[in-house]
């Protein structure tokens, strides 16, 4: 496991104080600012100078005070030099490909990724005129034999929606220094618990609304990576982030920042409380996956990849085979164990339960889920933190029983 410390890059991240010495940040609502000399509007405008170049704020579009805090807060727990957050993790997954990919383009990108994310690369680049080639992430042969001349990216998910499978980033991360490509790493799933970008990604993104917020009352997105591109995200001639306009209100970056201090309290008992009912789950010969798990095919890779001490993550999936009895698992654990809930989205303090093939993977056709190994019964389980463990583990057995999946 590796040493590098999340936790402890917050803690010595400046902290912040509000406007009259409180303890918290403020919530400047402000969407315009005041410039004390009429030259510097210019200058501003020009992209001559900035908050964090010699200027000022502008526009809440633009840079945000109360975004700033937490996008400095995320930019020292993943490791880069700076960030920008968005309204929405579609917000900052849109704005990075398009940044960095133009008319003519090509990326090559991970076909074990969220429906929204599959869609947009299959769908909408074309139409803009960006090319895309989807393959087997833990295939790194497959990974470099469709790389172009004119390929500029290099896209995955840490860990991969909903298959759970594993991306060996520095690995990756050696073949697009080699092609002279980006990697841009989707890393949702796992905050914290791996930081891609000491491991070799170039640009690393966030959906907010998960476990970083761990509330599911918000929704946001992050971009971290190094000064110069977030500075490209924000140029206001040319920057998607500022043009596209997918910005973040400051009473969203207030309360996620607010909740990010208990992030690496919370990963680790996500983590625990997953291990504890997927070693059950496997005792009982239920076909299920779960990287902390020694049969999980890239067991290995991932304990090299993961931080000491936050464990496998809060996701474990179930093959049910079939629909029909994936949603009966499902309905026998919401409303008959009471075990958890029926929603898509993940990193709740309760349970969620939901069947990707007919929900966030469905924008993906039957048959490339059949491609990419993906079962129409496969059950997706992020594991909350409410309830005794025990209780939890019984109610999972007994639903697990009472579908037939086990004796």
């Amino acid at each position: 496991m590796r040493r590098f410390d999340p936790e402890q890059a917050m803690v010595e991240t400046r902290r912040v104080f509000g406007e009259h010495g409180g303890v918290v940040p403020s919530i400047e609502r402000s969407s315009t600012f005041s410039v004390l000399e009429p030259g510097t509007m210019p200058e501003i405008f020009a992209g001559e100078k900035n908050p964090e170049m010699g200027g000022c704020f502008l526009y809440s579009r633009h840079f945000n005070p109360t975004v700033n805090v937490l996008s400095r807060y995320l930019s020292a727990m993943e490791g880069t030099e700076a960030g920008i957050c968005t309204a929405t993790g579609m917000g900052a997954i849109t704005v990075t490909i398009l940044q960095i990919c133009k008319l003519g383009s090509h990326l090559v990108s991970s076909n074990t990724i969220y429906g929204g994310t599959h869609a947009f690369i299959k769908e909408v680049l074309p139409e803009m005129g960006i090319e895309s080639t989807f393959v087997d992430p833990t295939d790194l042969g497959a990974v470099e034999a469709a790389i172009r001349p004119e390929t500029k990216m290099i896209y995955v998910e840490t860990m991969g929606n909903p298959k759970l499978n594993i991306a060996d980033l520095p690995a990756l991360s050696k073949l697009a220094r080699e092609h002279d490509v980006k990697l841009v790493v989707d890393n949702t799933f796992t905050p914290v618990m791996i930081s891609a970008k000491e491991l070799g990604a170039d640009v690393v993104l966030y959906s907010l609304t998960k476990f970083i917020n761990g509330a599911s009352d918000l929704m946001g997105g992050a971009v971290l990576a190094d000064k110069n591109f977030i500075f490209e995200l924000m140029d206001l001639h040319k920057g998607r982030a500022m043009l596209l306009g997918p910005a973040m209100d400051s009473r969203v970056a207030f309360d996620i920042a607010q909740r990010l201090p208990l992030l690496p309290l919370r990963m680790r008992e996500h983590s625990r409380r997953t291990l504890a009912i997927a070693e059950a789950m496997a005792e009982m010969g239920v076909a299920i996956s779960y990287p902390g798990l020694k049969s999980h095919p890239q067991h290995e890779l991932i304990s090299s990849l993961v931080n000491e001490s936050y464990g496998y993550g809060g996701l474990l999936t179930v093959d049910c085979q079939t629909l029909k009895k994936a949603e009966h698992l499902m309905s026998v654990l919401q409303n008959q164990e009471k075990f958890g809930i029926i929603a898509v989205s993940l990193g709740y303090y309760d349970t969620l339960l939901s069947c990707p093939g007919s929900s966030t993977s469905s924008e993906i056709s039957e048959d490339e889920q059949r491609k990419m190994g993906l079962s129409p019964g496969l059950v997706r389980v992020s594991i909350g933190l409410s309830g005794s463990l025990s209780v939890r583990i019984e109610q999972m057995k007994r639903a697990l029983i009472e579908v037939g999946l086990a004796e």
